[in-house]
């Protein structure tokens, strides 16, 4: 039985008696800031879970990888690993491999991190067919997360993504660079070889709403706004907008939209459509996506949106749905399904009567829903851990099963931050073949072997947990 440092005793202060142990159910940013956020209390020893043999979340499978400058944060984040009151458990499924009942009993508190698993949906005919699909689902695929469906892009000429968030515009520049702008990133071989091949000559990004309404980040917006050999298309009256009425940021992005509607790029290769006031009310196509038909929109009286009758449609061979996530249930932890979070205050996770449930926290999307970018979660995650530390300080320990004890007796091999750390210079390794920092490696079958050592990579000292 692998149960490497499971359970091992771990340094602190010793005038505080055994340390307090803490896990944490996702090791996403979120998850990773909560022990971050513990670690500045002595006497807590933490566990952070996750089903992936990897850490790091939508930090790792989430962020574009043209956008290496966000991903610098996981060089902060892993230095939460180098402490020896954290340990990182991958290869364990909340809910199948352990349950909420074990993990109470085998930790003084639990900290679910598990983000927001699931997609919006636009509830339209025709959304489910072949060529529909979710923008999460081409940001895993390109990203290289091992659960990813492959996509096929031959013969796609025009993809319409529905959604004005920054998700939009990252698949939309995904799709609106070269080959030799995206060869440099650390996408999987087979990815770029599909995306090298792709001849899409018309990315739109369609939103309900106004220009002045879009939840784009403004340098994001002017990065796809300005790509050199691509024709922006702005399909609305922006000079209609009183930007004196607009906060800051809105009216940043309108103004970016005004200067790219009058970009002129006369050697473009690809023509990026920003279309505003229409939603989608159906996906076209009898086998696979033809087209999208959308319907005007507009506000009445009230700032209700309302649908107008105008309809008109776009021809199309890949509709990306970016209308937002929702979180999914835990086994057994209370649920709010409205809203798609657990309910909580301060982080205490509480039941449908509002009642708190003792020793049990939320952090992240899960926590207050799919708002704010990656270091939002800091904040957040010391609101949580703040509550957690003073409600550890009114209960004396519980008796508690060791983890140890719990993961054998489930039959349980975990995968921990140094077979992660064997991956990751695998992962350098073949992006040294091809010139490059790094190539994410996307199988399954691969990222195991790596990670139990079967792999040709480097085989680095175990830490004594």
């Amino acid at each position: 039985m692998d149960v490497q440092g499971a359970g091992a005793t771990r340094p602190y202060d010793a005038g505080m008696g055994e340390p307090r142990r803490v896990a944490i159910v996702g090791a996403g940013p979120s998850g990773i800031f909560a022990a971050q956020s513990l670690l500045g209390h002595p006497g807590i020893a933490v566990d952070l879970y996750d089903r992936l043999p990897t850490p790091y979340g939508l930090l790792r499978y989430g962020v574009a990888p043209d956008h290496t400058s966000i991903k610098g944060v996981g060089e902060a984040l892993a230095r939460v690993f180098e402490s020896p009151d954290v340990r990182f458990l991958g290869l364990v499924e909340f809910g199948k491999d352990v349950t909420r009942k074990e993990l109470l009993g085998a930790y003084d508190a639990v900290i679910y991190a598990a983000g927001a698993a699931e997609d919006a949906e636009m509830a339209v005919p025709g959304e489910n067919l072949p060529g529909s699909d979710s923008a999460r689902s081409f940001v895993a695929w390109y990203s290289g997360h091992p659960d990813a469906t492959p996509f096929r892009l031959t013969g796609v000429r025009s993809v319409v993504t529905v959604g004005v968030g920054n998700v939009a515009v990252d698949v939309s520049r995904i799709l609106c660079k070269t080959a030799s702008e995206l060869t440099p990133t650390d996408m999987p071989d087979p990815v770029l070889n599909e995306l090298r091949g792709h001849v899409a000559r018309d990315v739109w990004i369609v939103g309900r709403r106004g220009p002045q309404h879009a939840s784009f980040t403004t340098p994001e917006l002017r990065e796809l706004l300005t790509l050199p050999h691509v024709q922006p298309v702005v399909h609305d009256a922006l000079d209609e907008i009183d930007l004196t009425t607009l906060e800051r940021r809105p009216r940043a992005n309108v103004e970016a939209m005004k200067i790219a509607a009058e970009r002129s790029v006369p050697d473009a290769s690809l023509r990026l459509h920003l279309l505003f006031w229409h939603r989608p009310i159906e996906v076209e196509g009898r086998h696979r996506v033809a087209g999208i038909t959308l319907e005007r929109t507009a506000l009445d009286d009230e700032g209700h949106l309302i649908g107008t009758g105008e309809e008109r449609t776009i021809q199309c061979e890949l509709v990306l749905r970016a209308i937002g996530y929702r979180g999914r249930a835990l086994d057994g932890v209370p649920f709010d399904e409205v809203r798609g979070i657990i309910p909580n205050t301060v982080g205490r996770v509480t039941d449908a009567r509002g009642r708190v449930q003792r020793r049990e926290y939320a952090v992240g999307w899960i926590k207050r829903g799919p708002t704010g970018v990656i270091g939002t979660n800091k904040s957040d995650a010391a609101e949580t851990v703040a509550a957690l530390v003073a409600d550890l300080a009114d209960q004396p320990p519980h008796v508690l099963e060791p983890v140890e004890k719990m993961l054998r007796r489930k039959g349980l091999r975990p995968t921990w931050y140094e077979d992660w750390m064997r991956i990751d210079a695998a992962e350098a390794a073949l992006g040294g073949r091809y010139g490059r920092a790094r190539t994410k490696i996307a199988s399954w079958s691969d990222l195991l072997d790596i990670a139990r050592g079967r792999g040709p990579a480097r085989r680095p000292t175990s830490r004594d947990l």
